[in-house]
Formats: structure tokens, sequence, C-alpha cells
């Protein structure tokens, strides 16, 4: 899955790379939308070339292109200084990205906690710009995992975030992300701690000998949850990734409405939300493989109900796979499946739904409820 797909019939240039591209073959930029490129030095292609009808979205550019284009009729939307996140955003984030600056001032200089902090101070505020900022983004975000995601099997794995590194069920939802990976489908999760890190870390070690996941998964026991601190918790994520650097691709799609839960830095791709509703709908609608739902408490139980609600009123017979791990949790603990039974009987969905007891089991179910 490579960090950005190209799309050139839809008039959006997101790299430098593009730009070139773009001026070089077609000598116009009119009616493009130009989505977070620093075009300080290219000065001299702005003033050469017909921006007529383009969009400049957060572009930054020197003050004599600023006014040309403005004068060719190109709408200029400027970069906004003293934010901690890029509104118009025209890729996904990297761990890098969001973890920078941890290693020297620890979590609460990262632009991850930076962002949260801004989040809290001006949803407080019922700041009208703030939260139209927030829109922008979570849009700009929503186009960039579409473009990211073209042509990808997706397979979501759900889970809580309280399932602690160096337990067995954190070293078995790595090997399940892991054998989904090697099949062919890209791994998709809610990007936070507990299961969804470990899914994506099994995707992260897909390339490598078995034996690697067991030595990161004894390196990750060191700091099992991410209180009481987030810092330690990363760092020993980014230890991991420093001695294994060629990890596999997977999607993490958290959201900074749970401040309290960091992203995980084993998602290769990582789409942060500042809408909550945004960011589960997304990643459900995008899981077109099917979704694994592991143990989890209040918001998995949300996700199984948001995933079957579609499906529920799909009438073309093709509803998304999916599979519950762990029988006595759904029927014991939280008994969630009798009542998705209930729903699904005697419609196409109960075909594509299974209950398993253990994780090894998922691959076969989904490859039998896709059949």
């Amino acid at each position: 899955m490579p960090a950005h797909a190209a799309h050139h019939g839809d008039q959006e240039i997101e790299t430098l790379e593009e730009f070139d591209a773009t001026v070089s073959a077609r000598g116009t930029l009119s009616g493009f939308r130009v989505q977070a490129v620093d075009l300080t030095d290219r000065t001299r292609e702005l003033l050469a070339t017909d921006t007529a009808g383009a969009v400049f979205l957060g572009c930054a550019m020197r003050q004599n292109a600023a006014a040309k284009v403005r004068a060719d009729g190109a709408l200029v939307f400027p970069p906004l200084p003293g934010l901690p996140f890029d509104p118009y955003r025209g890729l996904v984030y990297s761990p890098d990205e969001l973890f920078a600056s941890l290693a020297e001032g620890g979590y609460e200089a990262t632009p991850d906690a930076l962002s949260y902090t801004w989040f809290q101070r001006t949803k407080a505020d019922r700041d009208v710009f703030s939260s139209m900022l927030r829109a922008v983004h979570d849009d700009s975000v929503s186009d960039a995992l579409d473009e990211l995601l073209v042509g990808a099997r997706v397979v979501g794995v759900m889970g809580g975030h309280a399932m602690a590194r160096g337990t067995e069920a954190y070293e078995g939802a790595a090997r399940l992300g892991r054998t989904l990976a090697r099949s062919g489908l890209t791994v998709a999760t809610g990007g936070g701690p507990g299961a969804m890190e470990a899914a994506n870390l099994g995707a992260y070690a897909a390339p490598y000998d078995d034996e690697m996941l067991v030595e990161a998964l004894q390196l990750l026991s060191k700091a099992p949850k991410f209180t009481p601190s987030i810092t330690d918790w990363a760092g020993v994520a980014f230890e991991v990734r420093t001695r294994w650097p060629k990890g596999g691709t997977s999607v993490g799609i958290p959201t900074w409405f749970y401040g309290h839960e960091p992203p995980n830095p084993f998602a290769s791709h990582i789409a942060k939300y500042f809408a909550n509703a945004t960011r589960e709908d997304g990643l459900l609608a995008r899981s077109n493989t099917g979704v694994v739902f592991l143990p989890g408490a209040a918001g998995t139980v949300q996700e199984i109900f948001d995933n079957a609600t579609p499906n529920y009123y799909e009438s073309r017979g093709e509803p998304t796979p999916m599979v519950l791990v762990n029988r006595a949790h759904w029927t014991e603990k939280l008994p969630t499946w009798p009542l998705l039974q209930s729903l699904a009987r005697g419609r196409s969905m109960e075909a594509r739904i299974a209950l398993v007891d253990r994780i090894e089991e998922v691959p076969d179910a989904l490859e039998r409820l896709e059949s």
C-alpha cells in the first residue's frame, strides 16, 4: 500500500512532485486544487502559469506569487499559523509525524498531544471558527484516506483499549494481524492501544520471520499499558520500530475525541479525526472485506451494531462479513451474539456472521463468509 495513491484525473495536487509534474505536462493550473503544498520555492512557476479557477488550500507562497494568483481569479486559503495541525493536509498522518519531539520533550510535546489540548480548549470555548477548522481537517483526512485505500482489500479489526501488552490475548491479536496481512489484506483498526495496537503490530511484523514478533512482544512488555506514562509506552514501541525499521503497512483510524487514548505507532498510515462519529463510521465503511470483533466493552459493542445496521438493510445480498471472537465474552459476559443472530435471522446478513472461540479460527471464518 503506497503512502499516496495517484489520482491525476481528479484535479488534486497534494505533493510538490505532483505540482511540478502538472506544470510541466499541462502548462496550466487552471481548475486544479493544490492542497497543503509549500510553494515558497515555486514563485517563478506561479508567476508564469495560468491559475484561473484554481484553489490553493493552505499552501505557503511568497507575497508576489499570492497576489498574482489572486489576480488570476484563484482562491487562496493561506496557512494558519499557531495551529498544532494542518486543516488542509493532503495526506494521512505517519507515526513519526504525530509523535515528533517524543524523545526530546515527552508525549506532552508531540503534535498529537498538542492537537488534543487545542481541541479541548476550543471545544469548551464553542468557537465557531475552530469548529470549522476541525470539520475541514476531518474532511481532508477522509479524502486522503479514500485515496490511500483505492483498490485495497481492507479488513477491520476491532477490540478494546484495555488489552495489555505481555498478555496471551495481546499476542493472539498480533498473530491475527500478521496472518491477515500476509494473506494480502490491509489491516485497519481504531488506531489506539490494546487490541488495536496488537493487530497493527502484527501487520508491521508480517514481512519478518516469526521470531521477530516473539522478540518484539518481549520488548513491548516493558510498558504494558499507556498509563501511567504515554511517553514510556510510545517510547518502547519506537524501540521496536528502530530495531526492525522495514515493517509492513496497515491503517489506524483513531480520534482526539478520546484524548486519553494515544494513537499506536505500529499503524504505518494514521487517519486521525476530531469527530469520533465520523471516524467510527468511516472505519467500518472502509472495511470492505470483513470486520473482526475481538473482546471489548462499550465501544466495541457499539461498533458491532454500527456495522450490523447497514448489513441489516443491505438488499443486494452483499453484507460485510462479521466475525466475533471469544464465545464466552459475546454470549455470557456481554451477550451481544444472541441479539445479532436475532437481527440477522431471515436476512441476507445471516450467512455473513460468525462466532468463533479462538483467534486462530478467524481467517477460515472470513474465507467461508466471503464465499
